[in-house]
């Protein structure tokens, strides 16, 4: 006999407002259990010390976590020149020290310039990659640092915010993959001081922006369940950039049984994935296999407003 799931069949998206100090799994497990949720994950990390927009799946939503992933981000921090720390941020410890040479605003505005575009990155040391198996910040915990191959990341913009001499802040939009640490690092050791990050906050992930977000604090002063959900996105805000397709129910039935249906595909080339919708209900995701005909490709095991 299967055993039964504990907590309620809750679906849809949370933006949570992670606080500083919490891991994403912790603040993850909070919401959840706020929730009383059976089934919850979340779409990319966020390392303690950083704040701001986490996305937490719940129910079915967690099928579709993966396309979020792949989202573009907006980060919000505060670099320290004239040191280098073991984790590039904060809370690490100075491995080196540095003058800070007197420093313009105009100097900072031509390092970030340099940073605008496609570049390489060596990931740090401290991050979730693996090396045969191991967690980088595992190894770096125990004092290990392994060779780590550059990786093409894009930053589509870095923003100077304020200057103040001996630190800036800075708004970055980046695509996936891009560590802001690194990036600091990176233009700190372009000025010849060095720099670390003391503050980083996520403004953005994909479609999702910072004033739709939510607080640990303030989802415990809402008084009921029913009103907790109300704050939930829906299952489709995750795939809402992609195309739509409407099915009738003799399709809707054959894709549930994991067969392709005929569906009008036109202005779709085949490979392309859709959203499908049966009387506005969101069914999942299809991949047009040929003209007017869908199959399958993630669906809900029941539909979800």
């Amino acid at each position: 006999m299967a055993r039964r799931r504990r907590g309620l069949p809750v679906n849809g998206v949370l933006l949570l407002d992670k606080p500083k100090g919490l891991s994403s799994n912790h603040a993850l497990q909070q919401a959840r259990r706020l929730f009383q949720a059976q089934k919850a994950g979340h779409t990319g990390t966020l390392d303690p010390m950083a704040t701001g927009l986490l996305p937490v799946c719940f129910g079915e939503a967690t099928k579709f976590s993966a396309h979020l992933l792949e989202a573009d981000k907006v980060y919000r921090t505060r670099v320290e020149l004239g040191a280098i720390t073991d984790t590039g941020d904060a809370e690490g410890e100075r491995v080196e020290r540095f003058a800070v040479p007197r420093l313009e605003e105009a100097d900072i505005e031509a390092a970030l310039a340099g940073f605008r575009g496609d570049i390489d990155q060596v990931p740090p040391m401290v991050s979730a990659l693996k090396h045969q198996g191991r967690k980088l910040y595992e190894l770096a915990r125990e004092g290990k640092t392994v060779a780590r191959a550059a990786r093409r990341v894009t930053v589509y913009d870095a923003r100077l915010l304020a200057f103040e001499g001996e630190a800036f802040e800075m708004e970055v939009r980046c695509s996936k993959g891009t560590y802001i640490r690194t990036l600091a690092e990176d233009i700190g050791r372009t000025l010849g001081c060095g720099g670390y990050i003391s503050a980083l906050r996520r403004l953005a992930t994909g479609p999702f922006e910072a004033s739709d977000m939510l607080s640990l604090e303030a989802l415990e002063k809402l008084s009921n369940q029913s009103e907790r959900e109300t704050a939930l996105l829906p299952v489709d805000a995750l795939v809402a950039h992609l195309p739509e397709l409407k099915v009738n129910a003799e399709a809707d039935r054959r894709l549930n049984h994991g067969q392709s249906a005929g569906v009008g595909t036109d202005g779709l080339a085949t490979g392309e994935i859709a959203r499908l919708y049966h009387d506005e209900a969101f069914l999942g995701l299809g991949t047009v296999t040929g003209p007017q005909e869908v199959a399958p490709k993630r669906l809900l095991s029941t539909a979800v407003d």
